[in-house]
């Protein structure tokens, strides 16, 4: 999206606190779980991970912490505690947000930096390939999506931030520090 067609920061939050986002919710759960099983299956409860961009309702933090894990919540709008870029993480997850990344470049270079030797992003977002119809893609109707990703843009991500490992499962995008 062209940046002057970018949404106000009032508009965002609007949109944003409009999401049914109830961390009991079984639908929401199941949502996320994908991402809570990758780090349930890489990662154990010694590791310190980061919801990033958990928005109203950190269902994914509530599912890991349920489990005995140590993951810490930022959300530039509903937690913004920025002694988060200070720290670093064994795993890092962000379901449903780098779509709405202003500046995709330094947040991934953020995102990057905060991750220990080893670690891993894990993010959830809906990937856009050319068999799609983007006219017709709902995707691309929400008025917070800025910026959509291709499989060659993770690509690009993963050799620029130089990371060791790249996987798209679909909806769901794994990188290795």
């Amino acid at each position: 999206m062209d940046k002057k067609d970018y949404p106000t920061t009032d508009e965002e939050i609007i949109r944003y606190e409009s999401h049914n986002n109830d961390v009991e919710d079984p639908r929401y759960q199941k949502f996320v779980s994908p991402l809570v099983n990758k780090i349930l299956a890489n990662f154990s409860q010694d590791h310190k991970g980061l919801d990033f961009g958990a928005g109203t309702g950190p269902v994914i933090t509530k599912m890991l912490t349920d489990e005995g894990y140590d993951i810490i919540t930022y959300d530039p709008y509903f937690d913004n505690d920025k002694t988060v870029f200070d720290q670093r993480f064994d795993y890092i997850v962000s379901c449903e947000v780098i779509e709405h990344f202003h500046e995709p470049y330094t947040e991934f270079e953020r995102l990057r930096k905060m991750l220990k030797p080893g670690g891993a992003l894990f993010l959830k977002t809906d990937v856009y390939t050319e068999d799609r119809d983007f006219h017709a893609w709902y995707y691309k109707s929400d008025e917070t999506h800025v910026f959509f990703y291709h499989p060659y843009t993770f690509k690009w991500i993963k050799n620029e931030f130089s990371f060791n490992s790249l996987e798209i499962d679909g909806r769901h995008i794994s990188l290795s520090a």
